[in-house]
């Protein structure tokens, strides 16, 4: 079988790792990595990323690669020249530059952070952004420059992504699992609110999007609207943890002790991408149900 050539970004990230686990049987993956030590290529670099790509066959790139950091990205606040600007913003306009010059479809991560959190209900693709810190505006503004460009693209917005198996990088549901098992889990907030993303479905959301060639912009998180608190305690049941009762945390509280924004809600309604689905996401009870092993210590 002949694997489908396919640019991406990001690759040894949270997200990008399981989707090259999972996937690699289909998919040639060729990776834009700074540090690879055959043909290293920044995305600050466009010289470097439009020569990958004019020697790609790849009609699609995935444009995972950004700094994520909320809390470090709030200190350059206002900064273009800081690591979150120059990443996600940037790095981006280098990535539809390259798409433009050769042709690809661009498929573009992005984040709930653009939002500001105020609504109530699940927040839809009509709805209008509003980011209220430093790392949801450099995501937003990375949404208008592609949004604003000539080039095929897709936008998918995700929150709070978690996956089956454990990652160095320790996931929402996997760094809850071991506060619970360590007895050290913080208290969880019963008035913040967020829509979790299973990355092993997103994962198939990212083959759907290049199969059928979808384009626009679609929210891809579950769909639902869990609080901190009943999202550690659907972990606590579903995993049969025996600990200590999970502490009650309010986010007003939290908000006293920090300096940077946060928002209250971030969940999403994925309707428009179910519609295009063919394939049923996990519910997020069905989705820590299928977590498979302890976190994995970080390196």
């Amino acid at each position: 079988m002949t694997k489908t050539p396919l640019l991406i970004t990001g690759a040894s990230g949270l997200v990008g790792s399981k989707f090259i686990k999972d996937w690699s049987g289909i998919y040639d993956f060729e990776n834009l990595d700074r540090l690879d030590p055959i043909e290293p290529v920044d995305i600050l670099n466009l010289a470097q990323v439009l020569h990958k790509f004019q020697n790609s066959a790849s009609k699609f790139v995935i444009h995972m690669a950004a700094f994520t950091d909320v809390s470090k990205a709030w200190e350059q606040k206002g900064d273009q020249n800081g690591a979150a600007y120059q990443i996600n913003v940037v790095g981006t306009q280098n990535i539809i530059t390259a798409c433009q010059k050769t042709d690809k479809h661009l498929i573009h991560i992005s984040t709930a952070y653009v939002f500001d959190g105020a609504k109530e209900g699940l927040y839809t693709e009509d709805d209008r952004p509003r980011a209220i810190e430093w790392y949801g505006q450099t995501k937003l503004e990375a949404e208008k420059l592609i949004q604003e460009s000539e080039i095929n693209w897709t936008i998918l917005r995700i929150d709070q992504p978690f996956r089956s198996d454990s990652f160095a990088k320790v996931d929402i549901a996997h760094r809850i699992i071991e506060g619970l098992q360590s007895g050290n889990l913080y208290p969880q907030f019963v008035d913040h609110y967020f829509g979790p993303t299973f990355i092993d479905d997103f994962a198939r959301v990212l083959d759907c999007v290049i199969r059928k060639k979808l384009t626009g912009l679609y929210h891809a998180s579950a769909g639902e609207k869990w609080s901190d608190y009943d999202f550690a305690s659907l972990i606590r049941e579903t995993r049969s943890i025996a600990s200590l009762p999970i502490k009650k945390g309010h986010l007003a509280d939290y908000l006293k002790t920090m300096s940077r924004p946060y928002q209250k809600n971030t969940a999403m309604s994925c309707e428009k991408l179910k519609l295009e689905l063919d394939f049923k996401m996990k519910t997020v009870e069905e989705a820590v149900g299928s977590l498979t092993s302890p976190p994995a210590p970080l390196p």
